[in-house]
């Protein structure tokens, strides 16, 4: 079970918000980068970026942030000799150039969201172009997706959509609870593990988790098809220690596999 930093990217800051809404943004920290070498030297072996302005304006807004990560990654991989430390990256992403420069600057992972929903098409000609670097991120409400930053609902079920993605060629999913996420009310396990059960491609887990009992309760699904978590909250302020917890999770992973 990965355990997988959240490095939210608002206005050039690293910030968290409270399920979605921009105006309840807590500033971690001015330097992501910084942010960024911290979660690595705890032991991260993947990082979660998002462009929250992008994710609004339907366009990159954050990419001098995320070339600045992208640089520090690279040189901590270099000097601990530790291999390529992936980067996922999410938010205003709608068309084949913006990945494509992306791919080119360093980010191993593209994330669509509102654009898959909207643009079907445009997933499946990503998938098609860059097989293997693009997931596709589902924010749901009650089972059903929502897009535009999480300000509208669809009327699609996310595993009607799951199993259609699923069939574009996507690498994974990242599900996110958006009625937790920020909130650090817990993990969905049950929504989590029957999305996970509907569809052969790895789901990663995001919203809720507050303590080590959420990396717990995930690890004990990750059978199902669960490969990873995202954190955000619950490591800023403390409720969560990133490197005792995915210390944690690597035990619990050797233990089902012995």
């Amino acid at each position: 079970m990965l355990l997988i930093p959240a490095i939210d990217l608002k206005d050039g800051h690293c910030v968290r918000l409270k399920q979605g809404d921009m105006e309840l943004a807590t500033v971690f920290s001015e330097d992501p980068a910084e942010m960024a070498l911290h979660w690595l030297k705890q032991g991260a072996r993947r990082l979660h970026l998002v462009d929250l302005n992008g994710a609004f304006a339907g366009k990159p807004k954050n990419e001098a942030a995320v070339k600045s990560i992208l640089r520090v990654v690279q040189d901590f991989a270099e000097e601990n000799d530790v291999g390529e430390i992936p980067v996922q990256l999410g938010g205003g992403i709608r068309d084949l150039d913006t990945i494509e420069r992306y791919l080119d600057d360093g980010i191993t992972y593209i994330i669509i969201g509102t654009a898959a929903v909207k643009s079907p098409g445009f997933l499946h000609d990503a998938c098609g172009a860059f097989p293997g670097h693009v997931i596709v991120g589902l924010d749901a409400k009650d089972g059903k997706v929502a897009t535009d930053g999480w300000s509208k609902m669809s009327g699609h079920e996310v595993i009607d959509l799951a199993k259609k993605f699923e069939q574009y060629g996507v690498e994974s999913i990242v599900y996110t609870d958006i009625g937790r996420d920020g909130m650090m009310a817990g993990v969905n396990i049950d929504a989590t593990v029957k999305l996970a059960q509907a569809v052969r491609v790895p789901i990663i887990a995001s919203g809720g988790v507050h303590t080590i009992a959420d990396v717990e309760a995930l690890c004990e699904v990750e059978g199902e098809g669960i490969e990873g978590v995202i954190v955000g909250r619950s490591i800023y302020e403390g409720t969560l220690d990133l490197a005792q917890a995915q210390e944690r999770a690597d035990e619990l992973s050797d233990e089902v596999t012995e």
